[in-house]
């Protein structure tokens, strides 16, 4: 065995280069003997002849012999030192192996056949869902949450109220009562880790392995995934110029145990469910006894005429779960969402969470809760609304001028995202998406890639996302789009 050749591609490599020399022999001597290299019964070469081939201190070597020692991997006599018979059991195992080369190594069958999204740069041009993060009151946030912190009572650093904060709680419900016409309680606010965290918990709180659940079609891919790993069977519902239109066919044969709709700016199209519609659905939920997930998606962002109560607040004993997040309204690192549930459900639901559900996290919802409480988030919401309205107007009018003949622009009403419509519903833009991020590093991802259940649905497009675009930038990047859209894209 070459050691000297062996240590020194070890630490050649740029993760091990900043390491004492110590930790670099001992680890490089523990890889050999886990890989193989250095097999059972192999003999290593006296301390000082090793030190001298290594050019390295004594100490150095009997410091990494010493560990591995310690940890069983050789064993030390006063012949020396030896590969222990029993490090053959450390060699990693073959990788898992699934029967088809193009299902996911090593996920479960809940999961195969899912349609997953491709990932994307979070940071540019036109990626969804991303809020103009530069415009967010960083300084004051900070102050907030070093008042929280300060604060804090020793037994705050417990565990907490799985719920979430008292405070945080009834802020949340104030502001939905006022902003979204919700019919609400603190009692029935929970706070979560997220939209997706929320959608898990309905899934496993509200529905048994093998229930039906709609969902739109095209959807939300992030409810699918949730809906499906909890064994639901999800069942594609069509969406048109009012929202999610199932017919009275759908709740004769496919009855749902759950429906997921996002009412305010349908994910990915940006219809605007209507009240009609609205008023439909929760009757039809109602005589199924179905639940409907409402996902209020972009709803504090209303750009043309007066916000629409939420679906939660038609009727005082609505079927309806609501949920929300700050992800979009403050930013995505804040990891915080919430839920509404009907106070019938309430208690059930903090009953299995005190068992199941992980706490804490008070520092944050406590800066969260004065932010609400204060007047900030408010402010922060018009101040968006501004913004992302001229930069809405600036993109829609780009595209409809350099995109007009080819494609329709649709969701302008509400949100941070367009939808581009493609008037050719054979185009491939799933390959057009990914040309444009190997080509001009836009993400535009493939609106045919939301599609759910089996019924066709013939949008090809793309989501575009302006949130975090400045409006003098739209034009170029329209111009660079509309390049790669006509196959001319260098």
């Amino acid at each position: 065995m070459d050691y000297q050749l062996l240590f020194s591609a070890f630490r050649a490599q740029p993760a091990h280069a900043s390491w004492s020399q110590q930790r670099q022999l001992h680890a490089c001597l523990r890889h050999g003997v886990r890989t193989g290299l250095l097999a059972s019964g192999t003999r290593l070469p006296a301390s000082r002849t090793l030190a001298g081939e290594l050019g390295v201190a004594r100490n150095t070597v009997l410091y990494a012999y010493e560990q591995l020692a310690t940890e069983g991997f050789i064993l030390a006599s006063r012949r020396g030192s030896v590969v222990a018979p029993l490090a053959t059991s450390f060699a990693p195992a073959a990788p898992w192996r699934t029967s088809t080369a193009a299902e996911p190594s090593g996920l479960s069958r809940r999961v195969r056949g899912m349609s997953l999204l491709p990932g994307s740069p979070a940071s540019v041009a036109f990626a969804p869902g991303v809020p103009a993060l530069d415009d967010f009151p960083l300084t004051l946030w900070r102050r907030m949450l070093d008042r929280a912190w300060r604060a804090l009572r020793p037994a705050q650093l417990n565990y907490a109220d799985p719920a979430g904060e008292p405070l945080l709680r009834e802020a949340i419900a104030n502001h939905l009562r006022v902003a979204r016409g919700a019919l609400v309680d603190a009692a029935q606010v929970f706070v979560t880790d997220g939209t997706q965290a929320s959608l898990d918990l309905c899934a496993r709180a509200f529905a048994d392995a093998g229930d039906k659940v709609w969902v739109e079609n095209p959807g939300y891919q992030g409810a699918v995934a949730a809906f499906r790993a909890a064994q639901l069977r999800t069942i594609g519902i069509v969406v048109d110029a009012e929202g999610m239109a199932p017919t009275a066919g759908d709740w004769q044969r496919q009855r749902p145990r759950l429906i997921y709709a996002t009412p305010s700016h349908q994910y990915p199209v940006g219809s605007v469910m209507s009240l009609a519609r609205r008023l439909a659905l929760i009757e039809g939920a109602r005589q199924a006894g179905a639940l409907v997930i409402e996902d209020d998606y972009d709803s504090e962002f209303r750009h043309d005429g007066p916000a629409l109560a939420c679906l939660q607040g038609l009727a005082a004993d609505a079927p309806v779960v609501y949920l929300g997040t700050f992800s979009k309204t403050l930013f995505p690192a804040l990891r915080m969402g919430f839920m509404v549930v009907p106070a019938t459900l309430a208690p059930a639901l903090a009953a299995m969470l005190d068992r199941t559900a992980p706490r804490g996290r008070a520092a944050d919802q406590l800066a969260l809760a004065e932010f609400i409480h204060s007047g900030q988030f408010s402010l922060h919401l018009r101040r968006m609304r501004r913004l992302y309205r001229e930069r809405r107007d600036a993109l829609t009018a780009a595209l409809t001028r350099r995109l007009g003949d080819v494609a329709t622009v649709y969701g302008g009403s509400a949100g941070m995202h367009l939808a581009l419509r493609l008037h050719d519903d054979r185009a491939d833009d799933v390959a057009l998406s990914a040309r444009l991020l190997d080509q001009q590093g836009i993400v535009a991802p493939a609106l045919s890639l939301h599609a759910v259940g089996l019924r066709a649905q013939p949008w090809r497009g793309f989501l575009l996302g302006y949130a975090q675009v400045p409006a003098e930038a739209m034009e170029g990047l329209v111009r660079r789009l509309d390049a790669v859209v006509r196959g001319d894209g260098k």
